[in-house]
């Protein structure tokens, strides 16, 4: 029994890691915090400089200016560029995280024929490259008049295979118990998965929003592709327009590329808690 006992208490106790080891361990840390942030760092320094003092790598411009931030700022360009952004953005999460939801948790919860052929030809969309798509993608957006609109820009990301597979798994994770309590309390199905489903699988939800959020901000190839007037472009694309044949005004660019970084942290911010959840949830379910 003591043998037994001193197992049990062993496996109880929590892993405790040597002193030595959890040096090395904030050590590795923190260095791989430095490799991480130095490019942001360098990104909002070098739009504090000029033209002359690009080119200077120091962090600490020797003459800050905020004069960059006010020329863009007073171009009204890119109040534009950065609202098709945010529109395009803010509206394929919102779709993503309805149809996703939607489509996941009748794959997870509703038993009928081919549900299996479904889901494994949604999955098999994983494995086409986004470029071998582009041509599809622009022939169907220029034969129903869709170019240079938003509609046009913003239709390949309505829905996501990646977005109905983590979905999917999560609403597998729910109680079938719950959801046969609110049938019998009369609620129809598209109640049920709205006012019961959806909220327990709130890190899932969030960290679709927030992943389709970030690929919708900042994708450039497509939309690059499918507009063509100045007042249609997104942020990426239209940062893109500082970049000439003869000159770089890599100064602008990282004052552009800076301002567009803020929305990203806002989002990471306000919803970081529960992407956190919901990556150790993703780890435990295996």
């Amino acid at each position: 029994m003591t043998a037994l006992s001193t197992v049990l208490s062993t496996a109880r106790s929590p892993m405790r890691v040597p002193r030595p080891g959890r040096v090395v361990a904030w050590t590795l840390l923190f260095l791989g915090g430095v490799v991480m942030v130095t490019p942001i760092l360098f990104m909002f320094s070098t739009s504090l400089k000029d033209s002359s003092q690009v080119f200077d790598l120091r962090l600490v411009p020797s003459e800050p200016t905020l004069d960059n931030y006010r020329t863009i700022l007073e171009d009204g360009r890119f109040l534009r560029w950065f609202l098709n952004s945010l529109f395009i953005a803010v509206l394929a999460t919102v779709s993503n995280v309805f149809f996703d939801g939607l489509v996941g948790y009748t794959l997870a919860k509703f038993r009928f024929p081919g549900r299996r052929l479904v889901f494994l030809a949604i999955l098999s969309t994983l494995m086409i490259p986004t470029e071998m798509l582009v041509i599809p993608w622009y022939l169907m957006a220029s034969r129903f008049g869709w170019l240079d609109s938003y509609w046009g820009i913003v239709f390949p990301g309505l829905m996501t295979a990646f977005g109905t597979f983590l979905m999917r798994q999560f609403f597998e994770t729910v109680p079938d118990d719950f959801l046969e309590a609110a049938r019998i309390d009369g609620l129809n199905e598209f109640t049920i998965w709205w006012k019961v489903a959806m909220p327990l699988v709130t890190p899932a939800l969030s960290a679709l929003a927030i992943f389709t959020f970030l690929g919708n901000w900042t994708a450039f190839i497509w939309p690059l592709i499918v507009s063509t007037r100045a007042e249609m472009f997104t942020l990426p694309v239209g940062l893109s327009s500082f970049s000439v044949e003869q000159s770089v005004a890599w100064e602008m660019i990282m004052t552009g590329a800076a301002i567009a970084t803020l929305p990203t942290l806002l989002v990471f911010l306000v919803l970081q808690r529960f992407i956190v959840r919901g990556v150790m949830l993703a780890g435990l379910k295996g």
